[in-house]
């Protein structure tokens, strides 16, 4: 199956909820919907790949995917997961560069694609809109570029402990006094942080023991993150 055919979503708005588009009035919301196509794409299915490269900027709208690099031995390298409202894909024109990368649904996602036409025709004629798509892009690029300087230099738990903050970051606090709820399994997690599922497991157990963190199935929940930053600093 070609992994970018998929089944049509339901109608849906790409632009709400988007931080990009804030800036714009309802009416040019509604404007920019028509002309953005939706696509459904199910749990494990490649949204674009090295072998299938799609030229074009992306919107995730529901659900969850992982970029990821394929290494010289052969291991899965995640570098990030996105969630809803992560703007992505291979836009050279805007300084942003996938084609090394694979980008995969971790669960059953709806994204919208514009291709570049698109963009230059409806994002990049509009200041609001350009502004934010350079800040936003290169701020990705940054960290994609911090990820593989952690992979290089830093130890297991620091960078363990800074991607659970990193990751605590865009995710909202809930009530009653908990810590911020990470929906990643271990796997996830090791992909994250270039290491096997065996010692991420054995830091996580390390993490819950000191009352870093608390475990459940296919989650972690922070509960010091001061703790988490005096580990996330260390260099050996």
């Amino acid at each position: 199956m070609n992994p970018l055919v998929s089944t049509p979503a339901e109608p849906f708005s790409c632009l709400t909820e988007v931080e990009l588009f804030a800036d714009l009035s309802p009416a040019e919301i509604d404007a920019m919907n028509l002309m953005t196509p939706a696509r459904t794409f199910r749990a494990g299915e490649l949204v674009f790949s090295q072998s299938q490269p799609v030229t074009a900027l992306f919107i995730l709208k529901a659900g969850r995917v992982r970029v990821f690099r394929v290494t010289e031995d052969g291991k899965a390298l995640t570098m990030a997961i996105l969630d809803p409202g992560a703007v992505f894909g291979e836009m050279l024109l805007v300084g942003q560069r996938m084609y090394d990368n694979y980008a995969e649904a971790i669960e059953d996602a709806a994204i919208c694609q514009l291709s570049v036409a698109e963009v230059e025709r409806y994002f990049l004629s509009d200041p609001r809109i350009a502004v934010r798509i350079s800040r936003l892009l290169g701020e990705q690029v940054a960290r994609l570029e911090g990820r593989l300087t952690d992979l290089a230099l830093r130890p297991l738990a620091a960078r363990a402990a800074g991607t659970l903050l990193t990751l605590a970051e865009g995710t909202r606090t809930p009530r009653f006094g908990h810590g911020a709820i990470l929906r990643l399994t271990h796997e996830q997690l090791a992909g994250l942080l270039g290491a096997t599922r065996e010692a991420t497991s054995k830091t996580m157990a390390d993490f819950a023991t000191r009352n870093l963190i608390r475990q459940g199935r296919g989650r972690i929940i922070i509960q010091d993150t001061d703790g988490l930053h005096t580990i996330a600093r260390r260099t050996a």
